[in-house]
C-alpha cells in the first residue's frame, strides 16, 4: 500500500462507558457506510445474544497468551481479570481492502491505537448518566456482579470523553447515529478530495 493511501485511511474508535450504547451506534453507523469492523479477542465467555466472531472472537487464557507471545496484538489490556486485544494483522488487512474501519474498544484500547495511528484513528466517545447505563445492563440480562464491576469502571471511563475527538450523549439511538453519520461525513468527504 502505498503512503499516500495509508494516509488517507481512517480508524474510528467508538469508546465509552459500559452501557452507553457504543456497541448499538458503532454498527449502526458501519452499516450506514458500510464501514468494516474490526473484531477484538477477548477471554471472557460470550454474554447473551453475543455471537463469536462478530461481537468477539472468544478464546480462552492459554489461547490468548499464545496469540500474545507471539506478538500478533496490536494492543491487550486486562479488565478485571480478563483479556481483551486486537491483532495488527486484523486491521492492515482490513484497511488494506477499506478506506475505513471502525472498532468498539475502551479507553485503554482507544489511547493505545490513537498512539499507533495518530490522525488517522478518530475516537468517537458516548455516554449516557450512571443510571441509564446500569438501567441498559440490566435489560441485557448481565448478572449484578458483571454489571457492579462495570459500573467500578463508569467514572474512569467517563474521564476519557474530554481526550477524545468527538463526544456524543446517548440517549436515542436513531439520533446519535444520525449526529456520528454527518461528523463522519466530514472525514470521509475529505478523503475524497485529500491528493496528497
Amino acid at each position: 500500500m502505498q503512503m499516500n493511501e495509508r494516509k488517507r485511511n481512517r480508524i474510528f474508535v467508538f469508546t465509552g462507558p459500559d452501557g452507553s450504547g457504543r456497541k448499538s451506534v458503532a454498527e449502526a453507523v458501519g452499516q450506514t457506510f458500510g464501514m468494516e469492523k474490526v473484531v477484538s479477542y477477548a477471554t471472557r465467555a460470550p454474554r447473551p445474544g453475543e455471537v463469536n466472531g462478530q461481537d468477539y472472537v472468544f478464546v480462552n487464557h492459554d489461547e490468548y497468551r499464545e496469540l500474545e507471545r507471539r506478538g500478533e496484538f496490536l494492543e491487550s489490556v486486562e479488565i478485571d481479570g480478563q483479556l481483551y486485544g486486537i491483532r495488527s494483522v486484523d486491521i492492515e488487512r482490513r484497511l488494506s481492502q477499506h478506506d475505513s474501519v471502525y472498532l468498539i474498544l475502551n479507553h485503554e484500547g482507544a489511547s493505545i491505537l490513537k498512539n499507533i495511528y495518530g490522525d488517522n484513528a478518530v475516537r468517537l466517545f458516548l455516554y449516557v448518566d450512571r443510571r441509564t447505563a446500569e438501567e441498559r445492563q440490566r435489560n441485557l440480562g448481565l448478572e449484578e456482579a458483571v454489571i457492579a464491576k462495570h459500573l467500578g469502571h463508569y467514572e474512569r471511563e467517563l474521564s476519557y470523553r474530554s481526550s477524545c475527538e468527538h463526544a456524543f450523549e446517548n440517549y436515542d439511538l436513531a439520533q446519535t447515529t444520525y449526529e456520528i453519520t454527518n461528523t463522519l461525513e466530514t472525514y470521509l468527504q475529505r478523503n475524497l478530495v485529500d491528493k496528497d
